[in-house]
């Protein structure tokens, strides 16, 4: 541990709701060192994005639940959509995950009353088909979700693949389009992100076959579907699991194969906290960057083999916090329907890890142009129903957080302070942060305090700009394995924080903490 810079400070206690007040502890001191020409680059809006898949309650009893006293004309739950637009999702993915490699967009168009009920063999449960292609887009429509389409390539073909980009982006008037037009849809809704199949590396995967296979097959409906239209953008199935021994040979096999087609390459991680070690699982964040790092140093080897000045972004199009409901004997649902899977229930800390997700993309804006969290309700989501009745989780409060301060430049964050030891990484910095400045003049800071019983009071500097504090939101509660409940829903929630306006711009950062704040540039 580093030594102390700073002297104890005590306060009161702090109450949920309230004006953040600190406890007693040591302060450190840190400093962020920002400047205007430092930067990444623009941040994609897209690394804002969610996912939607027809797993466990996620779909039916999640966005969908025509039963329930909040649905709408369409089926769909008002209270979970209103709760949803609060944190303002960009790109919503679709319909899997596994699920996809066992699904046949055909099956879920048309009539309801004529659309096939199916074993679903990736969760164990049945697939009804009564939310399908049309639903999803109706939802994206409504909620202004940019639509991205994963393909079956585990039992599906590339001719399916390319006939589905007709059926939503297609405007000639073909047998595909003339099926979309009866069922009222005249117009196409343009769908412009096609993911290649899913996690096509796992040995879990329906359909799973080699990195060479697989490129072959992904290169072949990659050129169907471009024929189809020609302005969609396309997502190579990645790595899905770092652990897996392909890794990064997969990647490179496969972004090879599929050559100029690729316009990103998809790469999946969950963190997790199995040692039950607070102060370990706040370091975990740093795996994120490695793991850019690693798929980027891919990306750029395979254009440079190439020679090719386009090379593939990445697609971080699935990421999370998930172990508590992750090892399952057996068959995952037994056909129950819907099959209550994998409903994480989060507490503060998981919160801290997924903020950690989320500046690490910022800080990479450069190269990670679209990012997913898996998954938006029930399904390790931050939105939990129950009956009628709809939770905010611990992980909710985090990504709120970033909504109305995400639009600009990244910049580079030089740190200087205290370090804290990670068992995977080794000294990593106590407060992990990033920085967003905007077109109207406003500086948005991140910053995770990792250190589990450490104040950290830092500053920021923007070379060359007089910063005045505008807002700023604290996440943090005494206990980090505190988590909102039905019982208690607003255990872990966010607070106005502390801001200076002096001559030093300082942000005061309470032990195992989340921050953010804006403040106006002159």
């Amino acid at each position: 541990m580093i030594e102390p810079r700073g002297t104890a400070l005590t306060t009161g206690h702090f109450e949920p709701g309230a004006r953040f007040a600190y406890y007693a502890h040591i302060v450190n001191s840190a400093s962020f060192y920002l400047h205007s020409h430092h930067n990444a680059g623009p941040v994609d809006p897209r690394i804002f994005g969610g996912f939607l898949e027809h797993m466990g309650r996620a779909v039916y009893e999640g966005v969908f639940d025509p039963s329930s006293r909040h649905a709408d004309k369409f089926g769909c739950r008002i209270d979970v959509l209103a709760a949803l637009a609060e944190l303002e999702f960009t790109v919503m993915r679709y319909p899997g995950g596994n699920f996809v490699s066992n699904y046949h967009w055909r099956d879920g168009v048309g009539p309801v009353e004529t659309r096939p009920i199916r074993r679903e063999l990736a969760w164990g449960t049945i697939e009804p088909n009564s939310f399908g292609t049309d639903e999803f887009l109706g939802l994206c429509e409504r909620t202004g979700w940019s639509p991205m389409f994963s393909v079956n390539l585990g039992t599906g073909s590339p001719e399916e693949a390319a006939d589905w980009v007709e059926y939503t982006n297609g405007a000639l008037g073909t047998d595909i389009t003339r099926k979309r037009q009866s069922g009222g849809n005249s117009a196409p809704t343009r769908v412009p992100l096609w993911c290649l199949g899913n996690e096509m590396d796992g040995p879990w995967q329906i359909g799973h076959i080699s990195a060479a296979e697989y490129g072959s097959k992904a290169r072949q409906a990659a050129h169907m579907m471009k024929l189809v239209d020609p302005s969609i953008e396309l997502v190579v199935s990645g790595t899905s699991l770092p652990d897996n021994t392909t890794y990064l040979d997969w990647d490179r096999e496969a972004l090879e194969a599929v050559g100029g087609f690729a316009d990103y390459v998809s790469t999946h991680r969950y963190l997790d906290n199995w040692s039950n070690d607070t102060a370990a699982f706040l370091t975990s964040g740093a795996a994120v960057d490695q793991q850019i790092a690693e798929i980027d140093a891919v990306c750029r080897y395979v254009a440079g083999r190439r020679r090719s000045g386009r090379r593939p972004f990445i697609a971080f199009d699935e990421w999370n916090v998930w172990y508590r409901t992750r090892n399952r004997s057996g068959t995952w649902a037994d056909g129950a329907f819907p099959a209550h899977l994998v409903e994480e229930v989060y507490d503060l800390q998981d919160a801290l890890v997924c903020a950690q997700f989320l500046l690490s993309f910022i800080r990479n804006a450069d190269v990670v142009k679209i990012a997913n969290i898996a998954q938006i309700v029930n399904v390790i989501a931050p939105v939990l129903t129950d009956g009628d009745n709809l939770l905010r989780q611990s992980i909710f409060e985090a990504l709120s957080m970033f909504v109305g301060r995400r639009h600009g430049i990244s910049l580079h964050v030089g740190y200087d302070g205290g370090q804290v030891p990670s068992p995977d990484f080794g000294d990593v910095a106590m407060v992990d942060g990033a920085a967003i400045l905007d077109v109207n003049h406003e500086l948005h800071v991140y910053a995770v305090n990792r250190s589990v019983d450490e104040t950290v009071e830092l500053e920021i500097n923007l070379a060359g700009a007089d910063l005045e504090m505008l807002s700023m939101d604290v996440l943090h509660h005494s206990d980090p394995a505190t988590q909102n409940t039905w019982e208690a829903p607003n255990a872990v929630k966010r607070v106005p924080g502390e801001m200076s306006n002096g001559a030093r711009r300082v942000m005061k950062l309470p032990p195992h903490s989340f921050t953010a704040a804006t403040m106006s540039v002159s």
